[in-house]
């Protein structure tokens, strides 16, 4: 129908230069009538696509058995137009999940800006002379949730090339950037003991690259058929002891293996039965209170180059008059924001809301973080009467938001100067570098999806960016509710097919 149109403007056009004396004239009368005939009919051809989409979306639902008795909400926009092609309860608060860093890093990035990085300090209230530091050492956190082992051992060895071989005071680990709350109020109480649930705090350390801030990862593998499984930490420390009540099975039965940590200890206990024949598992657990572990992270490395403590070890505010003797950056915002959307990291997401809550009201809190997403959301075209707000990364199930709502931010935020930064960060679907595809990255092989996953008991959710077999750019939120316990997996498939219908009939 558009090409026809086309075709008969091109027309007119030489028609009317003939008459180049009356062209403007001729031109605007004919384009007049052409518009009367045609117009009404392109409308209904495009209201007509809308109804197939419409009609397609309406049919899955009704008849899609997982989703009896659940709520799902959807919402649908087109990326250049902000015209809504479908709605499905999409005005109905719902909970995010991991949706909600959709919101924590738009802000952030707002905020903050992509260059920011979080400091880590180490101060002395001492003199040094010679190799003795006559004093107290503090290792002062300001809410880097990247620093692991490997940054502790560079710390130890830049003080050991300024000369330090023995500090007779204190070694204190600085928490006060932010406040002593560790856990979101509305996080359900199981999940703390997991790294997804880990605790808060200025002063922490990762296992590794992934950034689980205050967390360890346990492995475990076969040993001897009839035996314990050999367990180890890493990174090795003494700051979490390890019940191994583990044992080695035949080869022919099931892995059934668990790891639990006590609530308010750092005793971790790995149970349960492994095959001989089975790879390594592993599991991410946080430990009770993430200073300490970063600071025996740093005796450690202390220790490994040769430097001694006659003092103790603890956390404590360093005091106003203090030298500095390093300063570490982390990665920029624009880094860190990968890991954070692609693997949906929590811990990140949490220590966001505080560092802007402190960049901002000067206290890192949760409550003050949340402040500055209330203030900042409206600008970024989401109505924020509309939404209920308890943390950064959705682990909360108090948090509530309309899939309309989220699918207005993506829309509004793609005219600002950090978007394409933030469209890269969202998984890519079947894309198997895991930096890239992160959480999508063995889903909708086929699809030209870019979007943000979530998932909590009884909810999953999925909000992004596809482009259609048309090559037409769609803005989508799927918000899938009150699903039974532990059919999350199935949710991931309804929004895979709902993907897949989107992609095929937008």
């Amino acid at each position: 129908m558009w090409d026809r149109f086309l075709d008969i403007l091109k027309k007119i056009k030489e028609v009317c230069s003939i008459f180049q004396r009356f062209y403007p004239f001729f031109f605007l009368l004919i384009l007049c009538i052409v518009l009367t005939l045609f117009f009404p009919p392109l409308i209904e051809a495009n209201k007509g696509e809308r109804d197939i989409l419409k009609d397609r979306l309406d049919a899955y639902l009704k008849t899609e058995p997982l989703l009896q008795g659940a709520l799902i909400g959807i919402s649908i926009r087109d990326a250049k137009t902000n015209e809504t092609l479908y709605d499905h309860m999409g005005d109905i608060r719902l909970r995010p999940a991991s949706n909600m860093k959709l919101l924590t890093a738009a802000v952030s990035l707002e905020v903050l800006r992509e260059g920011y990085s979080f400091k880590t300090e180490i101060r002395t209230d001492g003199k040094q002379e010679g190799h003795i530091l006559h004093g107290n050492l503090y290792l002062i956190g300001k809410g880097d949730p990247t620093l692991n082992p490997d940054d502790f051992d560079s710390f130890a060895e830049k003080l050991k090339k300024q000369g330090i071989t023995l500090i007779e005071g204190n070694v204190s680990g600085d928490e006060s950037w932010y406040d002593n709350v560790r856990l979101s109020t509305d996080m359900i109480w199981s999940d703390e003991q997991y790294h997804y649930g880990s605790q808060v705090s200025a002063l922490t350390a990762s296992a590794d690259d992934d950034y689980d801030s205050g967390s360890v990862i346990i492995e475990v593998e076969p040993g001897a058929e009839g035996g314990a499984a050999k367990v180890k930490v890493h990174p090795e420390t003494n700051y979490v002891t390890v019940v191994n009540e583990s044992v080695t099975g035949s080869n022919d039965m099931e892995e059934d293996i668990t790891v639990t940590r006590e609530h308010a200890k750092n005793i971790i206990t790995v149970d349960g039965t492994i095959p001989s024949n089975s790879e390594e598992i592993e599991e991410r657990m946080s430990v009770w209170e993430p200073t300490g572990y970063a600071l025996d992270l740093f005796d450690q490395a202390l220790a490994k180059h040769g430097i001694s403590v006659h003092g103790n070890l603890s956390a404590g505010t360093a005091p106003e008059q203090t030298e500095i003797l390093l300063e570490h950056p982390s990665i920029p915002l624009e880094e860190l924001l990968i890991p954070f959307m692609k693997l949906s990291n929590n811990g990140i997401g949490e220590t966001l809301i505080k560092e802007m809550g402190k960049q901002v009201y000067g206290e890192g809190s949760w409550e003050k973080g949340l402040d500055v997403l209330s203030e900042v959301l409206p600008n970024l075209g989401m109505n924020i009467d509309a939404l209920t707000l308890k943390d950064g990364s959705g682990i909360s199930h108090a948090n509530q938001i309309p899939a309309n709502e989220i699918t207005s931010l993506l829309y509004t935020i793609q005219r600002k100067d950090w978007f394409s930064l933030y469209f890269d960060t969202l998984p890519n679907a079947g894309k198997n570098e895991r930096m890239i595809g992160g959480t999508l990255h063995e889903r909708m092989f086929d699809l030209s999806v870019q979007a943000k996953t979530g998932t909590i008991n009884g909810v999953t959710t999925l909000s992004g960016y596809l482009q259609t077999k048309k090559g037409k750019k769609l803005i989508f939120s799927i918000m899938i509710n009150n699903m039974l316990e532990d059919l999350e997996d199935e949710g991931k498939a309804i929004e895979d097919r709902l993907a897949e219908i989107i992609t095929n009939n937008g």
